[in-house]
């Protein structure tokens, strides 16, 4: 009976040493696939920081920039097996989840970005975020990179000038289509790869935006840029519905509200961003850029509008004349 007795007092020892030590917090994995200069990147970190601020005691989040963990070909894949929890790829990479969000890919769509935020905030725009559901995904939200502009080794003012030229573009039927118009050859690469195929001038160039051709220095191998803003390039912030709707409501309401207030500070730095980058290539003197005329324009419009009908029944009438409507 002493024996029992001492074994019992032992037990309870452990169990209460057990109660009194805090579990550790469970880890949350954002990766993408940007530099942390770049406005995505700045989200992450602020969105890690809030997190740590609010609610680190249950939950710390590491951020893995630069394809660290995945690239931009397989963190969707990872995201629904587990292996990372946060992702923000960019709108182009969802084509093989859903069709709508093909919209965003339709070159010379929108004017501006105010368009652009105009339509993502609007009932047709945010319902858009919830077209992955059915593949185990959810949009938490919209953030901003840019406008696209064309680089490339040789001028390019008007669509003959692309002709025969490869460019890298990333997985999308729809940008394929957009560079066949001009009789260009479009070439589905991961953009971890993008500045090593410029060097090597195994392709002749690609569309980015700002941020993204200063951050990444393709302006330090091309020598032409033509500021097209012939298209954008946002991303969607995803999580997997299996994770999500794990979460405690509490604790999930903790961090959709840091990730809102996260997006909101990457998007102010995205606009800002933006004209401060191009500023910094014009300053450095390594790329030129091409300011194109209306007539120019207007030319690569006229050759590329084709594309929108092309796609408007997998993408939806209705989702594409909501887009434009944004512009007025």
């Amino acid at each position: 009976m002493k024996k029992l007795t001492t074994m019992f007092s032992v037990l309870a020892l452990y169990a209460g040493m057990s109660a009194g030590v805090q579990a550790a917090p469970d880890t949350i994995k954002f990766s993408h696939v940007v530099a942390e200069n770049t406005p995505k990147g700045q989200m992450a970190l602020k969105f890690r920081d809030l997190v740590e601020e609010r609610i680190g005691d249950k939950y710390v989040v590491e951020v893995y920039p630069n394809s660290q963990l995945f690239g931009d070909g397989k963190e969707m894949e990872a995201l629904l097996l587990g292996d990372v929890q946060f992702i923000a790829p960019s709108l182009s990479k969802f084509s093989k989840y859903t069709k709508k969000l093909q919209v965003y890919d339709l070159p010379f769509l929108f004017k501006d970005m105010k368009a652009v935020d105009r339509f993502q905030q609007s009932p047709a725009g945010q319902a858009l975020l919830d077209s992955v559901n059915s593949k185990g995904l959810i949009g938490l939200g919209y953030l901003h990179n840019g406008l696209k502009q064309l680089s490339a080794n040789d001028p390019l003012r008007v669509p003959a000038d692309a002709d025969g030229k490869k460019f890298r573009i990333m997985s999308s039927d729809v940008l394929a289509a957009q560079f066949e118009a001009v009789e260009a050859v479009p070439l589905k690469k991961p953009f971890s790869e993008v500045f090593t195929l410029l060097q090597t001038r195994a392709i002749d160039g690609q569309e980015n935006t700002w941020s993204n051709i200063y951050s990444k220095k393709f302006f330090e191998v091309q020598p032409y840029i033509t500021e097209s803003n012939h298209g954008v390039l946002d991303y969607m912030v995803t999580t997997s519905m299996e994770f999500w709707n794990d979460l405690p409501d509490g604790d999930r309401a903790v961090l959709k509200k840091a990730l809102d207030e996260a997006v909101a500070h990457g998007n102010a730095i995205a606009n800002d961003k933006a004209m401060k980058d191009r500023q910094n290539i014009l300053d450095s003197g390594r790329s030129e850029i091409i300011t194109l005329t209306d007539a120019e324009r207007q030319q690569w419009v006229e050759v590329m509008k084709p594309v929108w009908t092309e796609f408007q029944d997998e993408i939806g009438p209705e989702v594409i004349e909501a887009a434009v409507s944004s512009n007025q």
